[in-house]
Parts: structure tokens; C-alpha cells; sequence
């Protein structure tokens, strides 16, 4: 019994100790590892790459048809002939054995063993990590329009198409793109330089879209710090008109924007700055205000031209009397016009020494009154009349100096036209004529002399004829008793003689003087 018990037991035991043949052999888990796991054990040291990872390799061999590259793996990876047509012109030339390159790994093991590498989606990759970088960096970059479509401008990143909506495209260049097609509106622009910034990136659509708008706008507000700085009050720079409002117009100055308020842009009335500018114009400005705190530059355009106001008073002078048709009455005053676009205002204070509740008890419009200008401001284009002050004593001088004025200048203005009558003499008629005036100023020059001579000749005469009749008149031999009368009758006649010379001297004298 004991033995029989022993055989079965021993059976038994020999039964576990037998594996069964129908069950597989179970590994200790520490055995239960991959492939590569196996082959760290060993010592290969082998690095496997990945779908989608990206690498840098090194050129190995350069083929007609293909590129090896060494990534670290047990062979080289191969990039494909056919990437050629999609890299810029010359990339693919500019390869060479030994260069460092991107590349990613788009097989990691095909049919036949090999590493399917792309160098283009390396590419790509690094530029799709630009383009993140620089949208939450909100970074501009140079870019250039290589090609359009009816939507908007392509502008390459790195090897990236890249979009810009016309709605991005700056106002400038929209108004230079006119046309109906989309050869007329962009064609122009090919291989233009371009400054934009990235406002979106879509990876799985592959969407990449660039502002040029934003990108001036982010330039603007730094050029615009730095310009505020540089500013002064009446500074004159050369800038462009870049939009239009009904207020004013904005003007770009060294890449930042100032305003033109509609009131500086033209010294005559304007409706709208649309009047006398457009988009794209250059102007000349001035700077008359700067705000730093609110980032505001004020310009002036009006203020570099004459001011055709100041021509218009030119004539007129404080004191001076004119004549002016009341145009419109206001309980402040009356209005006059002085010429066909020049206005003066009589203050209510200035129309009458008596108090005056409203204008139209001393004025109405369309009277015409003499009137005297007292004030004249050219700053605020304003001038001052008085109604009252027109026969006031404190301008009597004045009146006087300048009516005396007015009629020197008239004689003068008399003279001269006759001078130049005789001085401008042109043709043969008129040399004659002035040849004769000539003549006739020399005869009356000389006519004083003549007459003079003339007169004393005649003097001579008549005296010689007293003479005469003196000597036939009294005898050689006077009688006695005579003789007293004849020597009374001498005197007599003698007398009468001088008083006849005399009388001929005055007549000389004054035939002389004419």
C-alpha cells in the first residue's frame, strides 16, 4: 500500500515537471521588449526615426535621380529627384557632398529598406515655424510680390505662399491698382518689395495670410515715436496725402501720419479737402503742433502759401477813408463790403455817438457809407470800420496829408504822361512833333532877351526924336525978355522928356520880365 502510494506520487510529480508540448513557452516579462530594445541590448546603438520628424543630415552622394543624406541611421536616407521643380531656381544645383541640410522623414522604412526623405517639407517646416514665430511676435518682414491672383498679392516666406488679400494690400498700392482684370489691377507689381506681417496660420490647410495694412500700421506707431521726438513747431517737410476725411486730410511724413485739419488746408473756403487734394499727392508741410501725449502731429499746408488776404488789404491803412455797401446786419454790428471778396465789421459801438439798441436804426443793408477803417488784423483776417468816427477831429491831419497826397501823386501822374508823350516818340510824325516842341521851348527861353533889346532899341529912338524937337523948337539967340520963357519952356520940355523916358523905361522893364 505504502508503495503503491509512492509510485503514484513519484508519477505525479514527474507529470508537473514535464512542460506541456501544446502550450507556447512564456517569456519573463523582462524579456518581453521590441526589436530595438534587443538591439541596445546587443550594443547596436541604432537610432530609428520617425514619420514626420525632423532631421539634420549630411549630403553622403549627390546622383542624377537622387540625394543620399546620412541622418544616423544604418543607411542613408533618400530624397527623391523630383523635389527639384518644387525648390526655388538654383537650390537644387547649390547642393553639395558634405553640406548640412534639413530634411524630414516621410518613411521611416519603405519596400525596399530605404529612409524616404523630403528636403522641400524640411523646408516648409522650418518656414511654417517662422510663421508662428512671427504671428505671436506680431514681427514684420521684407518680402517680394511674385505672382497674384483676382483675390489679392503672393508674397513668398521662405518657401511658403503666402497671401495678401486685397483688403490688406496698403491704400497706396490700391490706388495705384486700376483696372478690371487682375493682370491690370496687380500685374504692375510683380517683383515689388513689400512689408507685411502674418495675421493667420492654418498647417492642415495650408493657409498662410499676410497684412501689408497691419504691417504699416505696427512701422507707423514706431516711426511715428521716434518722429514725435524729432519734431519741432514750424517745421517743413515733404509728405504724401494718404486718405482723405470731411475734416481733413492725413499726410504721411517719414512713415508717420499727421493731420491737415480741413481749415489748413487752403486759404480760400473749401467744402471738402477732396476739393484741392488727392491720395498719393505730394505736399509740402508745416508742423504747427505736436502732441507727445496723445502721439498727434497737427501740419499746415495753407500756412507755406501767400496768404492772397494780405494782397487784398495791401491798399488799406488804419485812419484811411473808403466806401463800403452794408451787406448784413447783426445785433452786434453791420458788415460792409469794401471790394468783391473783402468784408469789414462796424461794431455796434461805432455807428453813432448816440446809443444804439440795434444797427438798423442808424444803417440798413445795401446803403452805401463812407466809412474809416480803425483796425486791421491780418492773423485773423478781420477788419475794423467806423461809421462814426468819419468826421472825427483826431483824423483831421490825416485827411489833409492824405488828400495832398492823392493830388501830388495826380500831378505827377500829369507830368509824366506828357513827358512820355514827347520821350517815346517813335515814328517819323512824331520826331517831327517833338522836334518842333523843342523849338518852341528854346523861342520862349530866348524871348525875354529879344524883348529886352527890342525895348531899349525903341527907348533909344525916342529919346533921339525929343532931341530933335528940342533943337528946332528953341532959337539959337532968345530976345531979351524971352529969355526967361524960353529957358521955362526948356524945363518944361525937358521934363516932359523924362517923364516919357521913364514911362518907356517901365514898358522895357516889363516886356522884359514877360
Amino acid at each position: 500500500m505504502d508503495l503503491m502510494d509512492a509510485l503514484e506520487g513519484q508519477e505525479a510529480s514527474s507529470e508537473k515537471s514535464q512542460p506541456t508540448t501544446n502550450q507556447p513557452r512564456e517569456l519573463p516579462p523582462e524579456n518581453q521588449s521590441s526589436m530595438e530594445a534587443l538591439l541596445e541590448e546587443e550594443g547596436l546603438g541604432l537610432d530609428f526615426p520617425k514619420q514626420g520628424e525632423i532631421r539634420t543630415g549630411v549630403i553622403a552622394e549627390k546622383k542624377e535621380n537622387e540625394i543620399l543624406v546620412s541622418i544616423g541611421t544604418k543607411s542613408e536616407g533618400v530624397i527623391p529627384a523630383r523635389e527639384k521643380d518644387m525648390l526655388p531656381p538654383g537650390a537644387w544645383e547649390a547642393l553639395d557632398v558634405g553640406q548640412e541640410i534639413p530634411v524630414c522623414v516621410v518613411n521611416p522604412e519603405d519596400p525596399n529598406g530605404n529612409v524616404q526623405l523630403s528636403y522641400v517639407r524640411a523646408l516648409e517646416e522650418r518656414d511654417w515655424q517662422m510663421a508662428e514665430s512671427l504671428l505671436g511676435s506680431n514681427q514684420t518682414f521684407e518680402g517680394t510680390i511674385v505672382g497674384y491672383n483676382k483675390g489679392g498679392l503672393i508674397v513668398p516666406l521662405g518657401n511658403l505662399r503666402g497671401f495678401v488679400p486685397a483688403s490688406q494690400v496698403s491704400l497706396l498700392r490700391r490706388m495705384d491698382a486700376s483696372g478690371n482684370t487682375p493682370e491690370q489691377r496687380w500685374g504692375a507689381m510683380i517683383d515689388q518689395p513689400i512689408r507685411v506681417t502674418v495675421i493667420e496660420v492654418d498647417r492642415e490647410r495650408r493657409r498662410l495670410i499676410l497684412s501689408e495694412r497691419a504691417a504699416l500700421q505696427e512701422t507707423r506707431e514706431t516711426l511715428k515715436e521716434r518722429l514725435l521726438d524729432e519734431l519741432s513747431e514750424g517745421d517743413i517737410r515733404l509728405g504724401r496725402v494718404t486718405s482723405l476725411a470731411d475734416f481733413g486730410a492725413f499726410v504721411n511724413i517719414e512713415g508717420a501720419d499727421g493731420l491737415v485739419h480741413l481749415s489748413e488746408i487752403s486759404w480760400e473756403r473749401i467744402d471738402h479737402p477732396r476739393d484741392v487734394l488727392k491720395v498719393g499727392q505730394e505736399v509740402r508741410v508745416k508742423v504747427i503742433g505736436v502732441d507727445r501725449e496723445r502721439k498727434r502731429i497737427g501740419l499746415s499746408i495753407r500756412q507755406l502759401q501767400e496768404d492772397p488776404w494780405v494782397k487784398k488789404v495791401a491798399h488799406l491803412r488804419e485812419g484811411q477813408l473808403v466806401e463800403g455797401t452794408i451787406t448784413h446786419l447783426t445785433k452786434f454790428g453791420a458788415f460792409a463790403r469794401l471790394g468783391e471778396d473783402l468784408e469789414g465789421l462796424i461794431h455796434i459801438s461805432e455807428l453813432s455817438e448816440q446809443r444804439v439798441a440795434h444797427p438798423k436804426e442808424v444803417i440798413h443793408e445795401g446803403d452805401i457809407v463812407t466809412l474809416r477803417v480803425i483796425k486791421i488784423e491780418p492773423e485773423r483776417h478781420r477788419i475794423g470800420l467806423s461809421l462814426r468816427k468819419v468826421d472825427s477831429p483826431a483824423y483831421a491831419d490825416l485827411d489833409w496829408k492824405t488828400t495832398l497826397a492823392e493830388v501830388v501823386e495826380e500831378t505827377h501822374e500829369d507830368e509824366s504822361v506828357s513827358v512820355m508823350r514827347v520821350s517815346y516818340a517813335s515814328g517819323p510824325s512824331e520826331v517831327g512833333m517833338a522836334e518842333e516842341a523843342e523849338a518852341e521851348v528854346e523861342a520862349l527861353e530866348a524871348a525875354p532877351e529879344e524883348a529886352e533889346v527890342e525895348a531899349e532899341e525903341v527907348v533909344e529912338a525916342q529919346a533921339e526924336e525929343i532931341e530933335l524937337v528940342v533943337d528946332e523948337t528953341v532959337p539959337d539967340e532968345l530976345e531979351p525978355g524971352m529969355e526967361a520963357e524960353s529957358e521955362g519952356e526948356e524945363v518944361g520940355l525937358k521934363e516932359e522928356v523924362e517923364e516919357e523916358e521913364d514911362e518907356l523905361s517901365d514898358s522895357s522893364g516889363e516886356l522884359s520880365k514877360d
